[in-house]
C-alpha cells in the first residue's frame, strides 16, 4: 500500500523553521510537497483484482506525470485504503484522506454502494470525486446543485440500454429476465433495465434478486424459467454472478447470460468454472487483440514495473487498468488547467479539459457542468473469459 514518503532533511528543518516563526512557506518549499490523491477501493476480499488493477493504472500513470515534472512543478503522490466492499469503512477511509491526509481528490472503486456512499462527503468537503469503476448513474448524476463527482467509466443508464441491444442483436432475445443484486447497483440497473426494454418495446419475463452473500439461486432462476425467459440480464460482483452461473449448471438450464461488468472484478473463471466463458459482460476496454501503439506501450510499461505480470490473464481486469489510468491523467490536466490544488478550482478545471489522447480514446472536452461522464455507448465492447483473459466476443 502506498505510503506517505518522509521528506528530506534539509527540507524538514526548512519547514520547521517557516511553521515555528509563523512564516509562510517558500515557493521552493511548497513545490516540493507532492500533491496527494487518495484511493479508496476494495484490496482484499473477492474483489480485491479490481482494487490490484485500479491501483496499477493509476501507479502507472503517475509515474509518467512525475517524469514529466509533475503537476504545477510538484510530484503526485497515492495515499491508498481499503473499503473492504464496505460502504461504511469507505465513508470513515475517505474522511481521513481528506481530513488527515489532505489529498486533492478521490478515487473510487469498483463498488456501487460505496461510491454513492462517497459522493455526499466529496461534494460536502468540496473534494473533486473520481470514479474509474463504479457504474452506478446516480453516482454522478447525483442532483446535487454544487457537484463534484467524474467518472471515466461505464453509466447503468447508457449500459442497460446496451445490455438489451445486445441480447437482442446476438440472442434474438423476446422476453429476457433479470437477476439482480439486492443492492443500491441493483436498483440502479432494475430502472435502467426497465427503461431499456420498454423503449425497444419487450416485455420482462421477471424480475428476481438476491442477497451478496447467498450461495443459492435456484429458486429465483427457476422463477424467471417458468416465467419463459429466453435471455438472462445479470448484475452483481464476482462471487455471487459465479453462484448465478453455477446454480444454472445445477439446474441444466442452458440460458444466454447477458451480464453487467461485475464478473470481470476478480477470479469469475475460477469461481464459476467452466461456464464463466458462456457469460458475455460489457467492458470499456481489453489488451487482447489491441494493437493500438498507446495500448502497446502502456502494456509493456506494465510489464515493467509490474514483473508478476507473466501473462495477458494477469492484466485481468484491463477495465480497471485502462479507467484509472485515463482518469489520473485528465485529473492531472484539470489541475494544471486550474493553476491550483484548491478542490473547487480542480472541479472546475475539469471543464477546462480540452483533448487527451488516453489509452481508451482520445476526450475531446470529455467534461461540461451538466456532463459529468467521460464514456459513452460507443466506449463499450462485449467481452468473455477465455483461458483466465478478459477478451472481446469476436461474433
Amino acid at each position: 500500500m502506498p505510503r506517505r514518503s518522509t521528506p528530506p532533511l534539509t527540507r524538514r528543518l526548512a519547514l520547521g523553521a517557516c511553521l515555528l516563526l509563523g512564516l509562510p512557506l517558500t515557493g521552493a518549499a511548497r513545490a516540493a510537497e507532492p500533491i496527494r490523491i487518495g484511493l479508496v477501493t476494495a484490496l482484499s476480499g473477492q474483489s480485491a483484482k479490481s482494487g490490484e488493477a485500479i491501483s496499477r493504472g493509476i501507479g502507472l500513470a503517475i509515474d509518467e506525470i512525475n517524469a514529466g515534472g509533475g503537476v504545477l512543478g510538484r510530484p503526485l503522490e497515492l495515499v491508498a485504503r481499503d473499503d473492504e466492499a464496505n460502504p461504511s469503512k469507505g465513508v470513515l477511509a475517505a474522511r481521513e484522506l481528506i481530513q488527515r491526509v489532505g489529498v486533492v481528490a478521490l478515487v473510487g472503486g469498483l463498488d456501487t454502494p460505496v461510491s454513492m456512499a462517497l459522493v455526499p462527503i466529496a461534494n460536502q468537503m468540496k473534494v473533486p470525486f473520481l470514479g474509474p469503476w463504479a457504474a452506478g448513474t446516480g453516482i454522478t448524476r447525483n442532483g446535487a446543485a454544487d457537484n463534484y463527482a467524474f467518472r471515466v467509466s461505464a453509466v447503468d443508464a447508457l449500459v442497460d440500454e446496451a445490455l438489451v441491444a445486445y441480447a437482442v442483436k446476438t440472442h434474438g432475445a423476446k422476453k429476457p429476465g433479470m437477476i439482480l443484486v439486492n443492492n443500491a447497483w441493483g436498483e440502479s440497473n432494475q430502472q435502467g433495465l426497465t427503461a431499456a426494454l420498454k423503449a425497444a418495446n419487450l416485455p420482462a419475463a421477471g424480475i428476481e434478486k438476491y442477497e451478496a452473500a447467498d450461495l443459492d439461486m435456484v429458486p429465483q432462476l427457476t422463477r424467471l424459467r417458468e416465467a419463459g425467459a429466453d435471455t438472462l440480464f445479470l448484475v452483481g460482483n464476482v462471487g455471487p454472478s459465479a453462484q448465478v452461473v453455477k446454480s444454472l449448471d445445477r439446474m441444466g438450464w442452458s440460458v444466454p447470460v447477458v451480464s453487467h461488468w461485475g464478473p470481470a472484478g476478480g477470479r469469475f473463471d475460477e469461481l464459476a468454472g467452466p461456464s464463466a466463458a458462456k457469460v458475455h459482460f460489457i467492458q470499456t476496454f481489453t489488451f487482447a487483440g489491441n494493437s493500438a501503439p498507446k495500448a502497446l506501450a502502456v502494456l509493456e510499461a506494465l510489464k515493467k514495473k509490474y514483473p508478476a505480470i507473466k501473462s495477458m490473464a494477469d492484466v485481468t481486469p484491463a477495465v480497471g487498468i485502462a479507467n484509472a489510468y485515463d482518469a489520473i491523467h485528465l485529473l492531472a490536466l484539470a489541475i494544471k488547467a486550474a493553476g491550483s490544488t484548491k478542490g473547487p478550482e480542480v472541479r472546475d478545471g475539469f471543464y477546462k479539459v480540452a483533448a487527451y489522447p488516453g489509452l481508451i480514446k482520445t476526450y475531446d472536452k470529455p467534461f461540461a457542468p451538466g456532463q459529468h461522464d467521460a464514456l459513452g455507448p460507443q466506449d463499450y465492447v462485449f467481452t468473455r473469459f477465455k483461458d483466465g483473459e478478459i477478451v472481446a466476443v469476436t461474433n
